[in-house]
C-alpha cells in the first residue's frame, strides 16, 4: 500500500483516523542511531508501526523495531508522544491518518541489522551523519527531542 505525507502542507486532505503507532529510537554503546530506508518513501526513519489489539506501547515498540530493523530492544525511557493535527498520512485505500506517535528511548539487546519488506536498508548512524540523509521532519522532531536530552545516556 502506498502513502502520502503532508507536512504543514494546506493540500494536505482532512483526517478520517486517528491511529496509535509505537516506535524506538534505538541508541548502540557508541552514540550510533539506528535508522531504517522506507521502502514506500525512500526517507530513512525510526523503525516504528500501528499498535495492535492486545498489546502495550512497549510490547509494540519492541515488536516493530525487531520486524522493520532485525534488532531485539530493550526500552529505557519514553522520548516522547507526538501528535502535530498538521501531519496528514495519506494512504492509497483511502485511509488518511493524523499523526499519532509513541517514540520510546531504547537499546539493543541482539540482532543485526537486517533489511526486510518494509525497509530496503538499516543501519547505524552517528548523530552528525544524520544531517545528510533524507529524513522526514516528523522523525528529525523525535530525534531532536532526544537529542535535547540525551547526555544521561551516552555518558
Amino acid at each position: 500500500m502506498g502513502r502520502v505525507e503532508y507536512w504543514f502542507q494546506e493540500a494536505a486532505p482532512t483526517a478520517n483516523t486517528l491511529v496509535p503507532a509505537c516506535g524506538a529510537l534505538v541508541v548502540d554503546d557508541t552514540g550510533r542511531i539506528l535508522m531504517q530506508k522506507r521502502r514506500d518513501t525512500g526517507q530513512w526513519a525510526l523503525p516504528m508501526g500501528k499498535m495492535e489489539l492486545g498489546e502495550t506501547p512497549t510490547e509494540c515498540a519492541i515488536r516493530e523495531t525487531e520486524e522493520e530493523t532485525g534488532i531485539r530492544v530493550e526500552i529505557l525511557s519514553l522520548v516522547g508522544i507526538f501528535s502535530e493535527p498538521n501531519h496528514i498520512v495519506a494512504y492509497t485505500d483511502g485511509e488518511i491518518r493524523q499523526e499519532f506517535e509513541i517514540t520510546y528511548l531504547a537499546r539493543p539487546v541482539r540482532g543485526e541489522p537486517t533489511s526486510n519488506d518494509e525497509a530496503s536498508d538499516v543501519r547505524w548512524f552517528s548523530l552528525d551523519a544524520l544531517g545528510t540523509l533524507d529524513v522526514h521532519p516528523s522523525m528529525r522532531r523525535q530525534i531532536a527531542a532526544y537529542v535535547d536530552d540525551k547526555m544521561p545516556y551516552l555518558q
